[in-house]
């Protein structure tokens, strides 16, 4: 085989998900999207910072944001295993618009206070606790059980390509003309990923069938999950590791400000090389990657180090540095846990389950973030992240265990049927 040959090969492997003409859409619509996320998550907490000055603040408002999540995270699962995905998300999204919208024009007439924020931040986190599990079931049902891991990561690359360009835009918007364009700008973006949501050929989607409506479904997810060791470590593993080191949007602009003494570009140069090697991260783990808990126990052990590094870095040109590979492990760890429950998940309790990993995840950092914040704050940014690399060593620890007692190597795939 040439090297030609070689190289066209693994490009198809790589982005085999992209065949799909529905995934395209939906990668062309998210990428606009997520640049604008991220500028609103970095202008958001830069802007807290300016109005208060407290790392505590921010990740107060992080919490906010994500508490829904742990409330309603749970019953959003159940929803999304009831319902047709691609006509809540559309809602959901337009919703997401709004808030954005309404952040804007607060923050152009200069009466943002910190009491705005956090409502604002309340809104997202209820919209957010319900689109979040259809959104990623909703991958399932554009590609197949076939090509699923593949397009979680390259999900996890679109993401983290978003990650690199949108602080970077954010940090020259905010030191230029303010957050407030970064909030409107968000907006407009929404405007895409619903258009490419509308514009799908539904008779392409790989639709599981409804789970009807009936009394307890709540608590036959929960105890399905309780009984299903490869299903509830990797729950277990994702908490540990979204509480204490995903805690990023508190732990860098203090990082910035405080260690490095960089301003809002600064912050938006950190997170813009995260981003980087999260992309890296994303497009080997298309290729490469593998899912069940030995793949997980790997990603957080690379996790774990990688913090501790970033922890240790005595100047910004090293952290940038040090950031790249937070990304790459970050995203290698996120995308291998996401494939890992949706693939051992039966497809009727997908949504139950992919809600759990939101809870997981995100819901986590009610507690997370405001402990993470204060820790930074009395101490400094660098035992922020340490702390998070002690929560990658305790989960890689738990994989170790549980692979002892013979849970999970590897996971069997589980295939929705196709409805038109």
């Amino acid at each position: 085989m040439s090297v030609r040959e070689s190289a066209w090969s693994a490009a198809r492997t790589t982005f085999a998900s992209l065949a799909n003409p529905n995934y395209r859409k939906y990668v062309v619509g998210q990428g606009i999207s997520l640049v604008g996320t991220w500028m609103q998550s970095i202008a958001q907490s830069w802007l807290v910072l300016v109005l208060t000055h407290s790392a505590t603040d921010i990740g107060v408002v992080v919490a906010l944001q994500t508490l829904p999540t742990l409330i309603l995270g749970p019953y959003a699962g159940v929803i999304a295993d009831r319902v047709n995905k691609r006509r809540l998300m559309m809602i959901l999204q337009a919703m997401m618009g709004v808030q954005a919208a309404v952040l804007a024009l607060v923050t152009f007439a200069h009466a943002a206070t910190f009491a705005d924020v956090s409502l604002l931040a309340v809104v997202l986190g209820v919209n957010n606790a319900f689109e979040n599990p259809i959104r990623q079931t909703f991958v399932l049902e554009m590609v197949g059980p076939e090509d699923l891991r593949n397009a979680v990561s390259l999900n996890s690359t679109m993401v983290n390509v978003a990650r690199a360009l949108g602080p970077a835009i954010a940090g020259i918007l905010i030191a230029t003309v303010g957050e407030a364009w970064c909030f409107a700008l968000n907006a407009l973006s929404f405007v895409a990923v619903v258009a490419s949501l509308a514009m799908m050929d539904v008779s392409l989607l790989h639709r599981a069938a409804p789970t009807p409506r009936a009394k307890g479904q709540l608590r036959e997810g929960l105890a399905y999950v309780r009984r299903t060791p490869a299903l509830a470590v990797p729950l277990v593993m994702m908490a540990l590791v979204g509480t204490l080191a995903y805690e990023f949007q508190v732990t860098m602009p203090v990082l910035a400000e405080r260690v490095f003494h960089h301003n809002s570009v600064g912050f938006g140069e950190l997170t813009s090389a995260m981003g980087l090697g999260a992309v890296v991260g994303g497009l080997v783990t298309a290729a490469r990657g593998s899912t069940g808990t030995r793949a997980l126990q790997n990603g957080a052990v690379l996790f774990a180090l990688s913090m501790a590094g970033a922890a240790l870095m005595p100047t910004m040109i090293f952290e940038d540095v040090a950031f790249v590979a937070v990304g790459y492990a970050s995203v290698a760890f996120l995308a291998t846990a996401n494939s890992t429950l949706q693939l051992a998940a039966d497809p009727q309790m997908r949504g139950r389950v992919m809600s759990l990993w939101a809870v997981a995840f995100l819901g986590s950092t009610p507690v997370g973030g405001p402990l993470v914040g204060w820790i930074t704050n009395v101490t400094s940014a660098r035992w922020g992240l340490g702390v998070g690399a002690l929560s990658c060593a305790l989960a890689a620890g738990l994989a170790v265990v549980s692979r002892r007692r013979g849970v999970d190597s590897g996971v069997r795939a589980h295939s929705g049927r196709r409805e038109h």
